[in-house]
């Protein structure tokens, strides 16, 4: 072979050895996970567990003392106002017509006077409020259909409607019950006082529910002598639910009224909506799982989803709350998996070209998945997610496959 021949070859093998051991050597784009700033919706939630409660309830107690016979209903039964027994004091004679216990009757009955003369003015308050808020509902329907209200404002009419007609319900169980007492002290009393003729049989105190609804709680079931105020059985609606939500008082702060709740994993097939009615003004001391001292607030919400959507919900059963705190229709957002902190303010790993570029970004409200930009990127712009520490400003990039 020509020796000129022989040295090219040489020379071509030598590049080419030096080429592979270069290319072996030069590194390898890291692979990455691309995700897109795009527009649209971004809601924020604030999500915590709650519990349903009865909103009206009433623990029925002794007038008097007594040896009280066996209780027979049972949690869960029935019961009419002024016609369900719910349980009967048998006189013990001795304690029936001492004179401090006439004494005590006697001031019972004053003081359950007074508590029914107090309702009669709440129940009147909460009508008149409830039937202005109902006007000012229709008044703001017909400014909204000629354009000339918001559905913020709509929503807002609403709420305070909704919350006008719970006051005026609980008004009125209040004197429903109120006038229950007054007949109770009244009976006592007429029990307790001295008559001066034979006492012959002794006839039965008779207990009745002091509203419609059902059984919650038989809280003295045996028979047994009880003393006045002893506790013997709680009554109350049990379709008449609302939620009791407790947050962490930062997350409290941001929870206004009228805020629309979506309840989930509560038992049945589709989430239900409520919608908070008060954000409680005292927060309280919680321990949470991990030891940790926590200030919570309790939010409490009407459920806005009809009846017949939530069969089978009962008082203190489970359900998990997110409760809406932010909401816009069209915002510039980026995934939240893509955001890190870098020196002091939030940033991003940009795709350039087949490199990595880091950049700082604003960011405004954020969920879970996505975060409001503010500045910094422009809708369509490719951001790495989850990037790892292998992840430089300037590295050769590859979208995983």
């Amino acid at each position: 072979m020509n020796p000129r021949l022989r040295r090219i070859l040489y020379l071509i093998i030598a590049l080419a050895i030096v080429g592979a051991i270069v290319y072996a050597l030069l590194p390898r784009p890291v692979p990455v996970d691309l995700a897109e700033v795009t527009r649209g919706p971004l809601t924020v939630v604030v999500e915590e567990e709650g519990v349903t409660r009865i909103r009206e309830r009433y623990v029925v107690s002794a007038p008097l003392a007594g040896r009280i016979r066996r209780i027979d209903v049972d949690p869960g039964d029935p019961v009419e106002g002024g016609q369900t027994l719910l349980a009967a004091i048998d006189p013990v004679e001795p304690t029936l017509l001492d004179a401090r216990a006439l004494a005590e009757a006697e001031a019972r009955v004053r003081v359950a006077r007074a508590a029914l003369e107090r309702a009669g003015p709440e129940v009147e308050r909460a009508q008149a409020a409830a039937e202005y808020a109902e006007l000012d509902l229709r008044r703001m329907r017909e400014a909204f259909e000629r354009g000339a209200a918001s559905p913020q404002e709509v929503d807002l009419a609403e709420l305070t409607a909704r919350t006008r007609r719970a006051e005026l319900r609980s008004a009125q169980f209040a004197a429903e019950v109120a006038r229950f007492e007054l007949e109770l002290a009244e009976a006592a009393l007429i029990r307790t006082r001295p008559t001066g003729e034979s006492p012959g049989e002794p006839q039965p105190f008779e207990i009745r529910s002091p509203v419609d609804g059902r059984v919650l709680r038989v809280l003295q079931e045996s028979a047994a002598v009880v003393n006045p105020g002893t506790p013997l059985v709680e009554v109350g609606d049990p379709t008449d639910l609302e939620i009791v939500i407790d947050v962490l008082s930062s997350d409290a702060v941001r929870i206004r009224p009228g805020a629309p709740i979506t309840l989930e994993r509560w038992g049945g097939g589709r989430p239900l909506r409520a919608a908070v009615r008060v954000v409680e003004p005292a927060a309280f001391t919680k321990i949470s799982a991990l030891g940790v001292e926590e200030q919570r607030v309790n939010i409490v919400a009407d459920f806005t989803s009809p009846p017949e959507e939530r069969a089978g919900l009962g008082d203190a059963y489970r359900v998990e709350a997110a409760i809406e705190v932010w909401s816009a229709a069209d915002v510039l957002r980026v995934p939240t998996s893509a955001l890190f902190r870098h020196e002091g303010q939030w940033a991003v790993f940009v795709a350039d070209r087949g490199r990595a570029r880091l950049r700082a970004v604003a960011i405004g409200e954020r969920n879970a998945l996505h975060a409001v930009v503010l500045d910094g990127l422009e809708e369509g712009e490719q951001v790495l997610t989850y990037p790892s520490d292998r992840i430089r400003d300037g590295v050769a990039i590859q979208r995983r496959s």
